[in-house]
């Protein structure tokens, strides 16, 4: 009987993918398992190197970029296994990983072997979606830390710690809990659905971080090829990147917190707008201060809010609605 079905999705990654799959074999898991590939490709011939390969992956095609939580659930009706384990293309395996909650995640590495965040913590209202605000979140760090806030994530877990939500990069659940909690919100496409899932899930039990097994993520690797961006992380609010983040977050808050916490957030970002022209006209006054951003960024940033306004009203009726900004 299987006992682990791993779900990975594939969005013009085969070589991200074929190093993935090498990888967890070279583990040599102690336990059955099975491997789903969910392509959110439109074509479909990739799966004929990988297949030749890997004779044993279970291929379903999605037709269409479905995203990360449709392309996910997907695997999870068709997984055999009483554990999930959604992994992401971008992952090399060096160790093996169980649980005993009801969901789980492992300490993600850099390629340099330094810690990636992968744990974390709640802030009402989602606030810390404010931090990657140029100069807003610089100021709301600031008062974080002037006031000694709790940081709202793990930044190096070295032994179990338990958590709010997981990296979706590496995010192992029971089936048990998912039939409870439910699958992945499908309006997501990409960014955040696991943390508003993680909010169900943790209703269920108790998330955890070993902290003890270590997990390579080459961080955005597969998600700046999509969006045609650069940079790691989620800091990048000006290209078309930047704007699906944007959306995603927002949107999360509006499921996970509400209307008004929604508005209040909607409020900061576009107040962020004059800031954002403030410091740069700054920075053009005075070269030798450090400067941070260029007028492009500024220009992309003003056109993202532009697009979440547009949103704005579908998100607070929160009906049904496919919040796919990659055009």
């Amino acid at each position: 009987m299987v006992k682990l079905s791993i779900i990975i999705i594939n969005y013009r990654s085969v070589n991200l993918i074929r190093d993935c799959l090498a990888s967890i074999y070279s583990s040599k898991l102690s336990i059955s398992f099975e491997i789903i590939i969910v392509n959110n490709d439109e074509t479909f011939d990739q799966n004929i190197s990988l297949m030749a390969d890997f004779p044993e992956l279970r291929w379903i095609n999605m037709h269409y970029n479905s995203g990360f939580a449709r392309a996910n659930n997907e695997g999870i009706r068709q997984a055999k296994a009483e554990v999930i384990l959604l992994l992401n293309p971008d992952t090399i395996i060096p160790e093996n990983a169980g649980s005993e909650y009801v969901a789980c995640g492992v300490q993600l590495l850099n390629e340099d072997s330094s810690p990636q965040i992968s744990g974390n913590y709640f802030v009402p209202g989602g606030l810390n979606y404010l931090l990657p605000l140029p100069y807003t979140g610089r100021l709301i760090r600031g008062l974080g830390n002037f006031f000694s806030m709790k940081a709202p994530h793990v930044a190096d877990s070295r032994d179990l710690v338990e958590v709010d939500w997981i990296n979706g990069a590496f995010l192992m659940a029971k089936q048990p809990a998912i039939q409870k909690a439910g699958l992945m919100d499908e309006d997501f496409f990409l960014y955040s659905e696991e943390a508003e899932w993680c909010a169900r899930l943790k209703k269920t039990g108790k998330l955890c971080i070993f902290g003890n097994v270590k997990v390579f993520h080459l961080q955005g690797v597969s998600s700046n090829e999509a969006f045609s961006s650069a940079g790691k992380g989620y800091y990048n609010l000006f290209d078309k990147k930047g704007k699906q983040i944007i959306l995603s977050n927002l949107v999360r808050i509006r499921k996970q917190y509400g209307s008004w916490w929604f508005l209040f957030i909607l409020f900061i970002y576009s107040l962020t707008i004059p800031v954002f022209f403030i410091g740069l006209l700054f920075s053009a006054l005075f070269p030798k201060s450090s400067r941070l951003y260029r007028f492009i960024d500024f220009k992309g940033f003003c056109r993202n809010i532009a697009y979440l306004w547009s949103k704005t009203p579908k998100i607070i009726s929160n009906k049904p609605y496919f919040y796919k900004a990659l055009q």
